[in-house]
């Protein structure tokens, strides 16, 4: 279900977006085995990147990070497995939290999937 009030937009590994569309599953998302894991260069990488492009970091729990954006209506938790941006409903939030997912697939390590608009973005 997709929640009016704020919009998703998800970063895995393309590994788990391989998983996905071979799967058929509709719930494929709701298990965490299904998620390919980060690799601690991976991980540490996302988190220097985040940095870089200003998104503050809030909280940390030992492997989930919160970051925020001072600027735009953007929220970011960065697990073992995912990258999970929700951006208020505002098009300049929306916009900047996807331009930004969107950057982070330059490596072909990474997928973007956006609920929103109809999941894995295809270039």
């Amino acid at each position: 279900m997709i929640n009016l009030m704020s919009y998703d937009i998800q970063l895995y590994r393309t590994e788990t977006k391989d998983r996905e569309k071979k799967s058929g599953d509709e719930n494929f998302f709701d298990d965490e085995n299904n998620l390919e894991p980060f690799t601690e260069e991976q991980y540490n990488n996302l988190k220097d990147r985040l940095l870089k492009y200003n998104y503050i970091l809030n909280h940390g729990d030992k492997r989930d990070l919160q970051f925020a954006h001072p600027d735009y209506n953007i929220n970011i938790l960065l697990t073992d497995r995912g990258l999970y941006f929700t951006s208020g409903f505002d098009d300049d939030s929306i916009f900047e939290a996807g331009m930004t997912a969107s950057e982070f697939t330059d490596t072909d390590e990474f997928a973007k999937y956006d609920p929103q608009n109809d999941g894995w973005e295809e270039f």
